[in-house]
């Protein structure tokens, strides 16, 4: 009874290793490719931006943070040229990735085949879904296909939002507008809206690197989805960028207030300031504490480092 014992604890260990990898790259890899990141992860290994970060992250400007990405280096992470559900819901949230490929019979007959032996349903373009956690975004390359490429409809998209109370963003189509429209807070970046179901086309890779467009996409991005476009923010680069973004609005704020109390020119504002000017901002914070986005002391160190 005791070898029976150990045989299945030792068979259900394979399993769930063998569910987990399903699609996947190993955790050491995924690890090994975001170094960078210093901060919680997900058992799988994919970064875990705090909370506090992807709430902050709604207020800032996709065009302030993709300055400070491409200030640094990171040149490849925006997308634009989407069609939306809703043009006034955001979309923000950790990036889970899938890569979708031309189907081919007896690829897609193995990959199915294992992984419904690894526990998971249904056709692969669901597999992605039921990873899902609250705050993610799902995020696939659907090669841009259209007739055909429907990754979701109002059913799945109501799966989704159940998951991670957020949306997606698809290099493919989806199909159901009307239904899609319905669910309160979703919200879909898509090539185009097609009724056709999805054929032809199974999922390669799952919590991989993927490309959208003209951007890299790692597993745990922060996804900034807005009017303007989408951009992905590597993880270790996120708190960073919110930060900036965020001193960006104070110092717009408070030059409007200056403008419109006619203490400075345009010129003035726009231009390097001098330390006078400096000072009024310094007491202008003094004056506005509810205007700053976050803690106080964050605000102080960031300013030591500033150039302005």
């Amino acid at each position: 009874m005791k070898r029976i014992f150990i045989i299945t604890i030792v068979w259900l260990i394979g399993l769930f290793t063998m569910t987990s990898h399903a699609q996947t790259m190993s955790r050491d890899e995924l690890i090994f490719l975001t170094a960078a990141w210093k901060g919680e992860r997900f058992p799988d290994g994919r970064p875990k931006i705090p909370d506090d970060l992807i709430r902050r992250a709604r207020n800032i400007a996709i065009e302030d943070a993709w300055t400070i990405l491409n200030n640094e280096g990171y040149t490849c992470q925006y997308e634009g040229s989407w069609k939306m559900v809703h043009t006034d819901t955001p979309v923000v949230g950790r990036a889970l990735t899938a890569c979708f490929m031309p189907s081919r019979p007896d690829v897609e007959k193995n990959i199915k085949e294992r992984g419904h032996q690894h526990g998971r349903i249904g056709n692969t373009n669901a597999w992605p879904i039921d990873m899902l956690t609250k705050g993610d975004v799902y995020v696939a390359d659907g090669f841009g296909k259209i007739s055909g490429g429907t990754l979701i409809g109002s059913n799945l998209g109501n799966a989704i939002y159940s998951r991670s109370g957020n949306g997606v963003v698809f290099d493919a189509a989806a199909r159901d507008l009307e239904g899609l429209s319905e669910i309160k807070g979703f919200n879909a970046y898509v090539r185009d809206w097609d009724p056709s179901y999805l054929k032809e086309e199974v999922l390669m890779g799952l919590n991989t690197p993927i490309r959208i467009g003209h951007a890299m996409v790692m597993p745990g991005d922060l996804v900034i989805g807005k009017k303007g476009g989408v951009l992905f923010i590597p993880a270790h680069m996120a708190e960073m960028v919110i930060v900036t973004a965020e001193f960006i609005i104070l110092k717009d704020k408070f030059g409007i207030s200056m403008l419109k109390a006619g203490k400075y020119t345009p010129g003035q504002i726009d231009n390097q300031w001098t330390d006078t000017i400096k000072k009024d901002f310094l007491d202008w914070l003094q004056k506005n504490p509810n205007e700053i986005p976050m803690t106080r002391a964050q605000l102080d160190e960031y300013m030591k480092k500033r150039t302005w």
